[in-house]
């Protein structure tokens, strides 16, 4: 079996439900259950001897230490991380204590772990670590794409501090020869995503006929990747991957976020029309850009391609009509998770308006 952590939010749920979906291996998910982890997300599941749910910190170095000797993975796949950058402008304590200390007290049972395995089951370990294209910093409009070899230049507490911890992943493989891999992502989209990102929240935004606020101009730019094809390229990487090698894995869709923006109330003008009959882009609402905004990002997924024999199958297109029209078709999800946290959140980002 493989052990995920961070397996009850949007990027982990999904990664599981693909993982046992395609390889029918069993999984241990250990999450803390904050804000954005839930469970629901997984209740497909609910009844399947092949997921075991452990709620617990990464940082609890004790529990995770049990957890390996008990379940003995033969891999383990990091997603637990603080990841909202907005959310580390304003708090990024969390950040460092989740994504710095976590990730380095998870690496220290792990390698306690790795170095008492013997013979095939040693060499067969692998741990991956899912991290982000922020890392980068910025592109100008003309610059090339992200690669692997971009020099690291963070520019909000989120952004350093997954370069932290990619830092100790790298450092643990080259110090102590633990088995990594490190894979950077674009901007994820897809069913499950908690909605204080900007698509799943303009999508409830729009059908509550509430303003859609976009930062600035609403002209940065992102690289958007459907969540289905992150997870294929994941089990791609933890497959053939090359040991202390990191991954950029991208979906080839540059768009500003007042296109994805107009591509969604588009999508919801043919499925769901409001009831005044009046456009969904209507609502834009342009407000105060955020600190330390980056222009934009794009990733130059080449090398996952030539190496491992990934690519996206979505586009932007086929992908986001997927998303919308599965937010529309689970109501009762978003309902639930629209909670008394998330408005408090709501408030003390865009205003009670």
């Amino acid at each position: 079996m493989i052990l995920v952590t961070g397996g009850a939010g949007f990027i982990g749920s999904n990664f599981i439900l693909d993982w046992i979906a395609a390889t029918g291996e069993a999984t241990v998910n250990l999450d803390k259950l904050t804000y954005a982890g839930n469970l629901e997300n997984l209740v497909s599941l609910k009844d399947d001897s092949r997921h075991v749910f452990v709620r617990g910190d990464i940082n609890d170095r004790e529990l995770v230490g049990r957890m390996l000797a008990e379940h003995q993975p033969r891999a383990i796949i990091h997603f637990a991380a603080e990841s909202h950058v907005d959310r580390s402008i304003h708090g990024p304590g969390e950040f460092i204590q989740t994504n710095i200390n976590g990730t380095f007290s998870l690496l220290e049972e792990v390698r306690a772990y790795w170095q008492g395995l013997q013979g095939e089951e040693k060499a067969a370990f692998r741990f991956l670590h899912v991290s982000t294209d922020e890392v980068y910093g910025s592109l100008g409009p003309n610059d090339p794409p992200f690669t692997e070899a971009t020099a690291y230049a963070p520019n909000s507490p989120y952004s350093a501090s997954k370069a932290a911890s990619d830092h100790l992943v790298r450092a643990y493989h080259h110090t102590y020869g633990l088995p990594t891999l490190t894979t950077n992502c674009s901007n994820n989209y897809g069913a499950f995503q908690f909605p204080e990102k900007l698509i799943p929240l303009i999508l409830l935004n729009a059908l509550t006929a509430k303003p859609l606020p976009i930062y600035g101009d609403g002209l940065n730019v992102r690289d958007w990747l459907y969540v289905g094809d992150h997870c294929a390229a994941i089990r791609a990487v933890l497959a053939g991957g090359r040991l202390g090698e990191t991954y950029n894995i991208g979906g080839w869709n540059e768009k500003t976020n007042l296109d994805v923006v107009h591509t969604v109330c588009a999508i919801l003008d043919e499925l769901k029309p409001a009831a005044d009959h009046k456009p969904y882009a209507a609502l834009i609402t342009y407000v105060k850009d955020r600190p330390g905004h980056d222009r934009r990002y794009a990733i130059d997924a080449h090398k996952v391609e030539r190496e491992l024999g990934w690519k996206p199958m979505e586009t932007f297109e086929t992908g986001i009509h997927k998303t919308v029209a599965w937010y529309l078709d689970n109501m009762g999800w978003v309902e639930n998770i629209v909670s008394g946290e998330y408005q408090k959140w709501l408030a003390t980002q865009y205003g009670k308006g």
